[in-house]
């Protein structure tokens, strides 16, 4: 318990000491929301045209499954290295949203063609949700209380966990029911899944305006953006997760 009430985003890029160490200081050039939203929709932009270049590839090329698995670990890197090395942000983030672009591009490509049309309903969801929640924030509708985001990472923690046991156990060939079945019971988890990756955007938003509270640097603008980038990955790819099982399931 103590773990969880120390990180209070359930992202892990955006902790609870993620701006606690930054003061303002007068005459440096500090973190801005407009500054947040212009990097977080220039990333989306990066990730977007280099997503498009895969897609563009089709399925039938043979590198797709080479791009995917290459992109995915790079990108994987490059996270961490934003992460512990914060300052890093507007260097590292720009190359992380090219690499999760080319991995979604190539599993985007690969859903779409089991599955047409599956990838823009997956997209127009994410970008809805993205919105939807923004708004509600702004409004003051949907709030950031201690009790919200206690809930939003144990529960984050919670799913971290079961996608872990089912990958130790793929190794010996079982699979969870709950991440895989079209069934009953798989769907509901996996609309869990994307309500939880969802309510992450909202302590996103929470951080990101703690920052700019806080005066931090320039520089955690980018910082912000990537934090907002990992989460919209996660939110984009348990849509299409969930849309997937539905349209087998109709099948």
């Amino acid at each position: 318990m103590a773990g969880v009430m120390t990180m209070r985003s359930g992202n892990p890029a955006l902790t609870s000491d993620t701006f606690a160490k930054y003061r303002a200081v007068a005459g440096a050039e500090q973190m801005t929301l407009g500054g947040t939203v212009n990097k977080t929709a220039l990333s989306l932009v990066i990730l977007l045209v280099a997503a498009s270049y895969v897609w563009n590839r089709g399925a039938g090329d043979p590198s797709v499954g080479a791009w995917i698995l290459v992109s995915a670990v790079a990108g994987l890197v490059v996270a961490l290295v934003t992460i512990f090395k914060q300052t890093l942000a507007p260097y590292t983030t720009p190359v992380y949203a090219v690499l999760e672009g080319v991995a979604l591009g190539g599993i985007s490509v690969v859903f779409e063609a089991r599955y047409p049309g599956i990838v823009s309903q997956a997209v127009f969801l994410t970008f809805g949700t993205l919105g939807a929640l923004l708004a509600a924030y702004r409004s003051g509708v949907v709030r950031a209380t201690e009790n919200f985001k206690l809930g939003v990472v144990a529960a984050t923690g919670g799913i971290a966990l079961v996608y872990l046991l089912s990958f130790v156990l793929g190794f010996f060939g079982v699979s969870v029911p709950l991440i895989h079945s079209s069934g009953t019971f798989g769907i509901l988890f996996s609309v869990f899944v994307v309500v939880i990756a969802a309510l992450n955007l909202v302590l996103d938003f929470d951080f990101i305006e703690q920052g700019v509270e806080r005066g931090a640097p320039k520089h955690m603008e980018w910082y912000g953006a990537f934090g907002l980038l990992v989460t919209l990955v996660w939110l984009y790819l348990e849509i299409l997760n969930l849309l997937t099982k539905l349209q087998s399931r109709e099948r």
